[in-house]
């Protein structure tokens, strides 16, 4: 079911929108992961079994190779009317993954053409730099848009692009090279201010910048051509004087219809109707229902009698929040259910693993141990133990610097598990360090 709410014209012109696009890698999301980027670059001497300049090179690559991947995924997001990266939520394709080794790629062939026509007559050089560079942006376009390396490296879908985008797509190559120049023009300027190991940060994050700038370019200039190009635009994309497009399905209508009655019955008063709502509403629907799911823990949650209705729905819900990767919400889940029920417990080891790991991500050790406890006897012979017994020794160690209390967990393992992958790495994490 589709619902167009306004016949509306394309969206504004891209050269109406240039501060937003300036603007995008400072949203917060964006704005840490490309300062972590940047700062990755300090710690090449970490890898200690490579001399300093390969580590530094390794790295480098990485950091390039993830500010890439991101850009590629704020162009497909932003071709789809997605701007705000905090709406990127947990869109992915495996296909964006490969998306900067096939730009690679075509870059690689395109300098060899060049190479080749420069060493055949210097002029064809000249000629085939200037139409490449005119192209590449054209190439980029259909790369997002097909994931395919020989489609666009095809002339004619290259050419397909260009007359889509029409006369401003000029105008998008004007701005593209200014904003490829500015990265060098920022670093004229910064790189004076700053010396000694902070100055590779400095560099990388300009060029990360400028890059992301560009993606974001890239993506809205796609959107004014969604459906030309193929995408659909997100609900809520704006769209001409501010129109929008309705695409909910009508099983997300009537997911949102009944929140809403829900909410309501909730600030009347009327507990025990909401809670019959939620309950029937979850009991017809799939058993992967996420909509259904969250909004009967939710009624559950605030009546004390249900207690033990909740904890049981609790063990459904929070598998399902996991495999969506909805990993915070699983644990808030859980630690609702703590907070009812010091006892309460889940009963799959390999969830309980995955909600521990994602506790020591959020760089909580006492909250990962919490987990892990207990872990080898509730799930005796469970092959998954090694795991927890690595996980729980990393969270000791790394997050509370208590190697003393690590050091039973490395003997049991010793014992129980001497050649297992764990074992070798809580030895690592245990080794002796050497005097200062």
């Amino acid at each position: 079911m589709i619902v167009v709410k306004d016949a509306a014209p394309p969206p504004p012109p891209f050269w109406h929108r240039l501060n937003s696009f300036f603007a995008f890698p400072f949203q917060m999301r964006p704005l840490a992961y490309g300062l972590l980027l940047s700062f990755c670059s300090l710690f090449f001497d970490a890898i200690f079994f490579l001399p300093d300049a390969l580590a530094l090179f390794v790295i480098e690559v990485g950091i390039m190779l993830a500010a890439s991947r991101y850009g590629f995924k704020i162009i497909a997001l932003g071709a789809r009317g997605i701007r705000d990266s905090a709406d990127f939520g947990r869109e992915s394709s495996d296909d964006w993954t490969y998306l900067p080794w096939k730009l690679f790629a075509i870059t690689m062939v395109q300098a060899f053409l060049i190479g080749w026509l420069a060493w055949y007559a210097p002029i064809l050089g000249t000629v085939g730099l200037f139409v490449m560079s005119f192209t590449f942006p054209a190439a980029v376009i259909v790369l997002v848009q097909s994931a395919s390396f020989f489609q666009a490296m095809n002339p004619g879908n290259v050419m397909d692009a260009m007359r889509i985008i029409g006369w401003p797509y000029a105008l998008l190559c004007f701005f593209l090279f200014l904003l490829s120049t500015g990265a060098q023009v920022a670093l004229s300027m910064l790189l004076p201010m700053f010396d000694g190991r902070i100055a590779l940060p400095v560099i990388n994050f300009a060029f990360i910048y400028f890059g992301w700038v560009m993606a974001s370019l890239l993506g809205y200039v796609m959107f004014q051509h969604h459906d030309a190009f193929g995408f659909d635009a997100v609900p809520g994309s704006e769209l001409g004087d501010g129109a929008t497009v309705d695409r909910r399905t009508p099983e997300q209508i009537a997911a949102q219809r009944m929140d809403a009655e829900v909410a309501q019955l909730i600030t009347e008063g009327d507990l025990a109707a909401a809670l019959g709502s939620a309950y029937e509403a979850q009991r017809t629907a799939a058993s992967d229902d996420l909509a259904a799911q969250r909004r009967y823990h939710r009624v559950l949650a605030l009546m004390p009698d249900k207690k033990d209705t909740m904890l049981d729905q609790a063990r459904r819900f929070i598998p399902l929040l996991m495999r969506r990767d909805l990993a915070s919400e699983a644990l808030k889940v859980f630690k609702a259910c703590k907070e009812k029920d010091k006892a309460f417990a889940l009963d799959d080891a390999a969830m309980v693993i995955a909600m521990a790991r994602a506790e020591w991500r959020n760089g909580d050790a006492h909250a990962t141990l919490a987990l892990l406890s207990g872990f080898d006897k509730r799930f005796r012979g469970n092959e998954a133990i090694p795991q927890a017994y690595e996980l729980a020794a990393r969270a000791l160690v790394q997050g509370l610097g208590r190697a003393d209390m690590a050091q039973p967990i490395l003997t049991t393992m010793e014992s129980r598990y001497p050649d297992s992958e764990q074992t070798q790495e809580v030895r690592w994490l245990l080794r002796p360090t050497p005097a200062a």
